[in-house]
């Protein structure tokens, strides 16, 4: 177990996820601070009801899964304001939350197993195409690479990544995102994306 800063969204982030974030609130402000400094990884939790911003009378559920965050890049265009690029790592299970000084929530934490490389089957294949021409559509437009909602490598032949990148994209309430974020085998999770896709007319 490892107690470590959380960061609720109301947006996920998965595994090798990219993550932009400009922070203003103290409790951010000391938190993105320090794991620059240490070089450590924060967690980034799904909001299941609340606001992202801090209110006295606001009540914030977290989801029971998140994704470690790692700071890449950062700069400061004034001293109460931080940009961040952040990528996403491993999943954890959230035991157990308390919000601390600032309004800073901190979580108990157990780790889930990364996904283990796995080929994307033939009846799936059409939700890695589909990302594969989003990713060839921001490449034509010019998008830079750092500006991007994904990070090379563009693992479309991995079923993990792909699905994980779709649960990013697709506008999904928390509670599905933090559903599929927990399922611990990447084909069914893919499995999922794919009947989404299907239902929005995407494949």
């Amino acid at each position: 177990m490892a107690l470590i800063p959380l960061f609720p969204l109301s947006n996920a982030l998965f595994p090798a996820g990219v993550l932009h974030l400009r922070i203003f609130e103290v409790r951010y402000l000391d938190m993105i601070r320090r794991c620059i400094a240490e070089g450590s990884e924060f967690g980034v939790v799904g909001l299941l009801a609340g606001s992202e911003v801090r209110s006295p009378e606001g009540v914030e559920t977290l989801a029971p899964v998140g994704t470690l965050a790692r700071v890449v890049a950062w700069e400061a265009p004034m001293p109460a304001l931080l940009q961040v690029r952040c990528i996403g790592g491993s999943r954890f299970r959230l035991l157990s939350s308390k919000v601390a000084k600032y309004g800073l929530w901190m979580g108990q934490t157990e780790p889930i197993a990364d996904d283990p490389p796995t080929p994307v089957p033939a009846s799936m294949q059409p939700s890695a195409d589909a990302l594969g021409r989003l990713v060839a559509q921001w490449q034509q437009e010019g998008v830079p690479p750092d500006r991007m909602p994904l990070a090379p490598p563009f693992r479309l032949d991995d079923s993990g990544w792909v699905a994980d990148r779709w649960c990013e994209l697709l506008p999904l309430p928390p509670d599905d995102k933090a559903r599929l974020l927990g399922l611990a085998d990447p084909v069914a999770r893919l499995a999922a994306v794919q009947d989404l896709l299907r239902g929005q007319g995407l494949t």
